[in-house]
């Protein structure tokens, strides 16, 4: 009885494995797949580019081959550089679901949604939430309309149940047209349901669409919402086009942080990857998922970041996580639950964006000026600017000295010395002037003749813009209005009150060094920049802007120093840093004179260089009520009321009150609701006459959920000298990072 069992056996296996092996898609392979003979790295994912789409144009560097699939394999066209193809288009329409009820356990919702049945005696049914593990949503539905929708969460809400949120779902109404290719001069009718491959004819060739470049395959196909476009890559390919369209190398250019991104990214995309197979793709392209621009995003600093990442992700209890992450934290970061009203995630907890290890640099100079007042101006940063040019001597500190008249042989050396400090030729017609008392109008024949204005003058402004500014200067000599013209529009000269300015008055030297300051700010390219990282001895560590590599700059005592905030400028003997200042500085003899840094936001928390770290809406009480409207039939808005904040101080249920009704808003909602950039914020209220509300004024910190990593601080710890492990281990509480391939 063993004996046939025996020779069966290795019949069973070949059997077994030849089925298996013939059953294999178009994909196979250990380490690559390969479509067509193109091979593409595993792990592979799926980014659709564009859904329901028509009038289809794709290119590629190298030449391609186009496959029809229907299911059988025929080539169209080999070796073309561009196709167009005519699509079927959906002709979509929406329909609307009300969410009442949102629940971890399954059974719970089950029990709910009978209760709701019973009571209202409406279509009521259970699913899972998208994406979100062991969450379950209780729908009510379908509406047709939003206002249908918005009607009956008015009956919801007055049978008590005040979480209800509107969902709007896409439904395809199919109507015939025919898919069209155009190849060359040839235009070919296909099948309706015709899947096309289209593969580079190199393997370094790329595709391309709507302006953009990807690596590895397209693929069309029909999907219930229309033809959908997907590019299939390798997963790190990918990722070099994610991480810096996510985090900016340009204006966030640290390595570590980066490579924290790269996990974070590499981590989503795996947890996600599926969540779209039945419209045949993982992930969309746009930040809704991550966002994707191909191959035009990719940079070398974030593209090291992946590959010295590569295969890295974080896991809890060895499962993936959720690695949610928002552009600015605003100081914190929030507890996962109250803004997405999930479970709680044991990895997603409030974090403060601080540095425990932040270190503080002292940067202090012996230079000082004291204050020089010119026509009520702070004149310091001007003249220091001057100085580190060599147009002044650092040495000229007197008050008095500013105050007193300028001759014109001392004008012409300070022309003189400010035209070669940007680089040019002081005109050989400039005579030789006595030392006779110099005049507005005699300056700006100086200057004119200095900077050679008149031509730029007469190319580049317009007779009539002439004319305008000129004929609020009456009595200066021809020979000056060239300069007049050229400084009108900086505002260093008021010419709604040109009486206060006569061309006979004598000029002083404060308003030479104002003057000559205004001309060398508009023409100089003389700065250079770059972004503080430390202070080591005595040397700044700088990654200077052009070459984006760190460079070490000399910290001399008797260099000038400027703080910049906002629109002011003033020279000073210290600064405190911690590091990402962005800075500039001018160099005499390849020795820096001046450094200016700018400090917009005095703060030690991490992500101070957002431009988005503080921020103000104004909106108008009947703009926000129709809003509101969209969502919940309020009626007439009446106040928005904060009920209850979060561990980062989010407002995490709010109070609106409506003249027909009022609901509380939870989490997220809350920003598409009042449509803010964050849910950290305080209200103020703006009154008419007669008492009533009539605008809200929201003042906030943060852009973004709030929840995960916070892109800015993590560079911001970069910048501290935390490593990429150290800053996903900050935002991401109690995971590991593990590598899943080589």
């Amino acid at each position: 009885m063993k004996s046939p069992k025996v020779v069966r056996h290795p019949i069973i296996i070949f059997i077994a494995l030849f089925i298996f092996f013939i059953g294999q898609p178009k994909e196979f392979g250990k380490d690559t797949a390969f479509f067509h003979g193109f091979p593409i790295k595993k792990p592979i994912i799926r980014v659709s580019l564009g859904i329901n789409l028509t009038d289809i144009q794709v290119s590629s560097s190298g030449g391609m081959k186009v496959y029809e699939v229907k299911p059988d394999y025929r080539l169209l066209a080999d070796d073309v550089q561009e196709v167009f193809i005519k699509g079927r288009q959906e002709k979509l329409s929406e329909k609307f679901l009300i969410q009442v009820f949102r629940t971890e356990d399954e059974r719970e919702a089950q029990r709910f949604a009978q209760t709701l049945r019973s009571q209202l005696e409406v279509k009521v049914y259970v699913r899972p939430v998208r994406g979100k593990e062991r969450l379950f949503q209780v729908l009510v539905g379908d509406f047709m309309t939003r206002g249908d929708a918005l009607k009956f969460i008015r009956v919801l809400l007055d049978h008590g149940y005040k979480e209800a949120w509107i969902i709007t779902e896409d439904i395809s109404d199919h109507h015939s047209r025919p898919l069209w290719i155009l190849v060359g001069e040839e235009l070919k009718s296909l099948n309706d349901e015709t899947t096309l491959y289209f593969i580079p004819s190199h393997p370094r060739s790329f595709l391309s669409f709507r302006g953009r470049s990807y690596r590895g395959i397209f693929v069309l196909q029909s999907s219930r919402k229309g033809l959908v476009l997907i590019n299939i890559l390798n997963l790190e390919d990918y990722l070099k086009s994610v991480v810096p369209s996510e985090l900016s190398p340009y204006n966030f250019p640290a390595l570590e942080a980066h490579k924290a991104q790269a996990v974070a990214a590499r981590t989503y995309a795996l947890k996600n990857k599926g969540e779209m197979a039945s419209l045949g793709y993982d992930l969309g392209d746009t930040p809704l998922d991550q966002f994707y621009k191909g191959m035009n995003a990719e940079h070398p600093l974030s593209t090291r970041a992946v590959e010295e990442t590569k295969g890295e992700v974080l896991t809890y209890r060895g499962r993936l996580i959720d690695a949610l992450y928002t552009s600015t934290c605003g100081g914190r970061t929030e507890d996962v639950e109250n803004i997405f009203l999930g479970p709680a995630l044991p990895y997603l907890r409030s974090t403060e964006c601080f540095y425990e290890k932040q270190k503080e640099w002292l940067v202090s100079s012996s230079f000082n000026l004291p204050p020089i007042f010119v026509q009520g101006r702070d004149s310091r940063p001007a003249i220091a600017e001057l100085m580190a040019l060599g147009v002044l001597s650092p040495e000229k500190k007197e008050i008095s000295w500013y105050s007193q008249n300028v001759d014109e042989r001392e004008a012409q050396s300070w022309l003189e010395k400010a035209v070669k400090a940007l680089g040019r030729e002081f005109p050989e017609s400039f005579a030789s002037l006595s030392p006779q008392p110099l005049t507005w109008g005699r300056l700006g024949q100086l200057v004119g003749l200095a900077f050679r204005l008149e031509e730029r003058v007469k190319e580049l402004y317009p007779q009539t813009e002439q004319s305008y500014l000129i004929d609020k200067f009456p009595g200066w000599p021809e020979e000056a209005r060239a300069c007049l013209i050229y400084l009108a529009p900086s505002g260093f000269l008021d010419f709604n009150q040109p009486e206060g300015l006569s061309p006979d008055n004598p000029v002083t030297r404060g308003e030479l060094a104002l003057v000559v300051d205004q001309i060398l700010s508009r023409e100089g390219d003389y700065w250079q920049k770059g972004v503080f990282l430390r202070q080591e001895g005595e040397a700044l560590v700088v990654r200077a802007e052009e070459s984006n590599q760190e460079i070490s700059l000399p910290l001399k005592e008797e260099v000038i120093l400027v703080e910049k905030r906002s629109e002011s400028r003033r020279v000073v003997s210290h600064l405190h840093l911690l590091g990402g200042e962005k800075m500039k500085w001018i160099a005499r003899d390849d020795q820096p004179s001046l450094y200016e840094f700018y400090l917009p936001f005095p703060s030690n928390v991490l992500d101070r260089t957002s431009p988005y770290r503080m921020w103000q809406v104004r909106l108008d009480r009947e703009e926000l009520s129709r809003r509101i409207n969209r969502f919940y039939p309020v009626g007439e808005l009446i106040d928005l009321l904060p009920l209850r904040r979060g561990a980062s101080n989010r407002v995490i249920e709010l109070l609106i009150k409506g003249s027909a009704t009022e609901v509380r808003v939870k989490g997220l909602r809350i920003r598409r609701v009042l449509g803010l950039r964050d849910t950290l914020f305080v209200i103020d209220r703006e009154y008419d006459t007669s008492g009533q509300i009539q605008a809200f004024v929201f003042t906030g910190r943060g852009w973004g959920h709030g929840v995960g990593l916070c892109q800015v601080g993590a560079y911001g710890l970069a910048l501290s000298g935390a490593n990429y492990r150290e800053i996903l281990k900050k935002y991401y509480h109690g995971v590991k990072i593990t590598r899943l391939y080589k």
